[in-house]
């Protein structure tokens, strides 16, 4: 055997998770594994670094603090320099994501409320009122566009806090379910039920919290396996999760039927809204077909939605919310006995920009209800146009039925390397979210990708892609081969010492 990884791709891809891990493990302390594992790295690691690290030879490099001070208009030269060289493919519309608004007049509203509250820390409550009436009002606005009805039952209020993004937002709930099963019910090995497709952060919220994540697959239609989903659930069960929409292919899961079920069974609920919160409720109005998933249903007892989204929110903010007060109270931090004082924060953080939370609020009440509903409708109307198109190439096809986040593969037949596409697509200056299980890209689309001409250039460069890689079926390079072996390779830990790899070049001066 030449090659056991090579083996292991092609014969042992069907074992078992646990069996596998298993194996990988006694492999890897195999001399002979290392060394192909080792060879393949240095044989793409050059090129990640080559592309993580772009000004290697335009700026001077600082490892250490300068004997004096650098003077202030030589640092906002080269910022400005950066600025304008990172900026150009998501001005034009270019990228997955990431913008969602980026319109100038806009933005520098933003930075102008920054500046007025640069030096506000909502941790100091007493000193900066102004930082707490604005979270409140966040996530008051934010809980009524997501079916937050008025009541006087504290119980039954939607409340909740910002949080510094989607992944806090996660990990809050999470932690907070945790420590409410194990106070009201003594569970103490608890677990969360959750789609195949539910966001990353649900993982690291296990790996963090010490909770079993239970994965469930999901259906044809790319949703959460209802049934699969039922049959996961047991007493240890602290929390059950649905995406509104999924990251990787858009979709909303079925909310309505999971939520019923875990509150049949006393079990929280989370809806994860962070990329669809802002978007779905003036899908709705605008006659789209949306399902139901927010605090409408009774079976919802907590939603993560995030404003720096289509919130156009200044990056840096997002809302976990609760369905009670109580609830809510597993998620705060307090200590009474330190010598430093009564000590109390609602989020992981202590200190926190309070400038953000300004921002927040600034962007929410300068929009306003029939801006986003606008801002919809542009984004929809956008997608179905290229939705449209990437649905007349033969040789590709479109996963689920989704409304603005639109994943694409290549057909069974069609022999397509879709991340060979995805390479492609990069030289022409797009920026795609590479996917896998199964292999796939998708673009979302923002408020960017509504400027005209931006969705015919993507349409028109995708063709050329699909022409390009089927005329030259064996030429790879850039992330291409990162993602095929991501997408095939059984030893998941090979990969994911890779991505640490990729990190420390970050951090390498």
């Amino acid at each position: 055997m030449k090659d056991p990884i090579e083996f292991m791709q092609q014969n042992l891809a069907w074992l078992p998770r646990g069996i596998m891990s298993a194996l990988e493990k006694f492999l890897r302390k195999l001399p002979p594994v290392q060394r192909i594992i080792e060879a393949e790295y240095a044989k793409i690691m050059p090129e990640l670094e080559a592309g993580a690290k772009p000004y290697q030879n335009m700026l001077e490099r600082n490892a250490e603090l300068p004997d004096s001070g650098v003077a202030r208009t030589r640092i906002l030269n080269e910022m400005r320099k950066l600025k304008k060289l990172e900026e150009q493919r998501w001005q034009k519309g270019f990228v997955s994501g990431a913008v969602y608004h980026g319109d100038k007049a806009h933005v520098d509203f933003l930075n102008q409320v920054y500046a007025l509250n640069s030096q506000v820390n909502p941790l100091h409550s007493d000193l900066w009122p102004s930082a707490t009436r604005y979270e409140a009002e966040i996530v008051s606005m934010t809980a009524h566009m997501l079916g937050a009805g008025w009541t006087d039952d504290p119980e039954q209020q939607i409340v909740g806090t910002v949080t510094s993004g989607g992944t806090e937002s996660i990990l809050l709930a999470m932690k907070t379910y945790r420590d409410r099963a194990r106070a009201e019910r003594g569970v103490r090995y608890p677990n969360i039920v959750v789609p195949i497709t539910a966001h990353a952060a649900f993982d690291k919220a296990s790996q963090y919290f010490n909770i079993k994540k239970i994965t469930v697959p999901i259906d044809g239609d790319f949703r959460a396996d209802v049934k699969r989903m039922r049959r996961a659930i047991n007493d240890n069960t602290v929390c059950v999760v649905g995406s509104a929409v999924s990251f990787p292919h858009g979709v909303i899961d079925p909310i309505a039927e999971l939520s019923e079920y875990a509150r049949e069974r006393n079990i929280g609920f989370h809806t994860d809204a962070c990329l669809g919160g802002f978007i779905l409720p003036w899908a709705q109005q605008l006659g789209y077909p949306v399902a139901p998933f927010d605090f409408r249903l009774p079976g919802v007892t907590s939603m993560s939605c995030d404003t720096h989204k289509f919130g156009y929110a200044s990056k840096g903010t997002s809302v976990v919310m609760y369905r009670g007060e109580n609830l809510r109270h597993y998620q705060y931090y307090t200590i009474t006995d330190w010598p430093g004082g009564m000590y109390f924060s609602p989020t992981f953080a202590g200190s926190r920009p309070g400038a953000l939370s300004a921002a927040c609020w600034a962007a929410m009440m300068s929009i306003g209800a029939k801006g986003y509903r606008d801002a919809t409708a542009r984004i929809l109307k956008t997608a179905a146009d290229i939705k449209k198109g990437i649905q007349a190439i033969p040789e590709l096809e479109i996963l689920g039925d989704p409304l603005w986040v639109i994943a694409f593969r290549g057909r069974a037949d069609s022999n397509i390397d879709i991340y060979r596409v995805m390479e492609f697509m990069t030289h022409r200056d797009w920026n795609l979210n590479g996917l896998h299980r199964p292999s796939c890209v998708h673009l979302c689309v923002t408020l960017r990708h509504t400027q005209s001409g931006v969705a015919k250039r993507f349409l028109k460069d995708l063709n050329a892609a699909i022409k390009y890689v089927r005329d030259n079926p064996q030429e790879s390079g850039g992330m291409a081969p990162v993602y095929g072996m991501a997408a095939t390779l059984p030893m998941r830990s090979v990969v994911g010492d890779l991505l640490k790899r990729y990190l420390d070049v970050l951090y390498r001066v």
